[in-house]
């Protein structure tokens, strides 16, 4: 009787080391699914600096419509602003496809920007809106998502579009773009649109 009470004691310690064991192993992996969430967020970092680019003129808010045969339209509400020489500084694009519920923010940037810092954008004094860099040209780098609703809606009502990007000497570099027209180009019907045959 005695042996069977130390087998059963025995039993009884080998089933609670395994519990432990378990319970240590689920530990490790939920800590092990939380490292790439934190491995994987942007590292935060001070700009050195920080300048308002004053050499850039806005044209107007311009919306242009394309319409390739059988497809569906395509419009596009932008704004540019150039350099005193007259080349291209930035541009902004709110693109909407007819029949999508979800519009795209595309920003044209110079080269030389700290990609690894999205653009951000901010209506007056609103929460920044930060889209990521997808690619660069030559003598362009482009940024693009997909446009949150409220911040479209934030764009038709506020007074200033402040974009936000940050350089390769880590200053940050700010410009404004009026949208005191923008609702009204926005809703209103296109410029022009632009027909497009497509040869089979």
């Amino acid at each position: 009787m005695a042996y069977r009470g130390r087998m059963s004691l025995w039993c009884n310690y080998r089933t609670l080391l395994a519990c432990l064991l378990l319970v240590a192993f689920a530990s490790a992996a939920a800590s092990q699914d939380t490292t790439p969430d934190q491995t994987q967020a942007r590292p935060e970092f001070a700009p050195r600096g920080q300048r308002e680019a004053k050499d850039i003129t806005y044209g107007e808010w311009r919306k242009l419509c394309f319409a390739p045969g059988g497809a569906k339209t395509v419009c596009r509400t932008s704004i540019t602003g150039s350099f005193p020489t007259g080349q291209m500084a930035v541009r902004v694009d709110l693109i909407e496809r007819e029949g999508d519920p979800a519009a795209r923010l595309q920003l044209f940037v110079p080269v030389g920007m700290f990609l690894q810092h999205p653009v951000e954008l901010t209506v007056d004094q609103g929460t920044a809106l930060q889209v990521p860099y997808t690619w660069c040209v030559t003598n362009v780098c482009i940024a693009a998502d997909v446009a949150d609703p409220k911040f479209i809606a934030d764009m038709e009502s506020g007074k200033m579009l402040v974009l936000e990007v940050v350089d390769s000497n880590l200053l940050s570099l700010t410009t404004s773009m009026p949208l005191a027209q923008f609702a009204t180009v926005h809703r209103g019907a296109p410029a022009r649109t632009v027909q497009q045959d497509i040869d089979e």
